[in-house]
């Protein structure tokens, strides 16, 4: 590493994220997903039926990537799109039976990154780790 680089903050959160990234990628690759279908599914599992702007909202997803995720999701059959009561321009996503499913099966995915991102830490650290960059992220 660049002597002058190894000590910058912002460097290493930097590289921490490619790591962070790539082992998400690589993951949901392998399980034949990617990591916005899951982002997707987990809101719809969180916070229930959502039009796909406020998914993009919830997610931090752009409006045009939630569409086209959602259209993959629809196709798989993980997602229904109904037309809104109140507004019959816009659809309403839900998860269906089958999306719930995968989205235990990506849980597990996750799961698997995230024990392998933290193998370096002790459990204490890893606690300790999980708050410092939570105040960070939200600022």
């Amino acid at each position: 590493m660049v002597k002058r680089l190894e000590e910058r903050v912002t460097w290493l959160v930097g590289r921490a994220q490619s790591r962070s990234h790539g082992l998400l990628r690589d993951s949901f690759a392998l399980a034949d997903s990617k990591p916005y279908h899951y982002r997707l599914l987990a809101a719809l599992g969180d916070h229930g039926p959502a039009s796909q702007a406020d998914l993009g909202r919830l997610t931090g997803l752009d409006r045009s990537d939630v569409s086209g995720a959602v259209e993959v999701l629809w196709e798989a059959g993980f997602v229904e799109r109904d037309p809104d009561p109140s507004d019959r321009r816009r659809n309403i996503v839900s998860v269906t039976q089958p999306g719930r499913t995968e989205l235990r099966r990506l849980d597990a995915v996750l799961d698997r990154v995230q024990e392998e991102y933290l193998a370096p830490l002790e459990e204490s650290e890893r606690q300790v780790f999980i708050g410092l960059i939570r105040r960070l992220a939200d600022g």
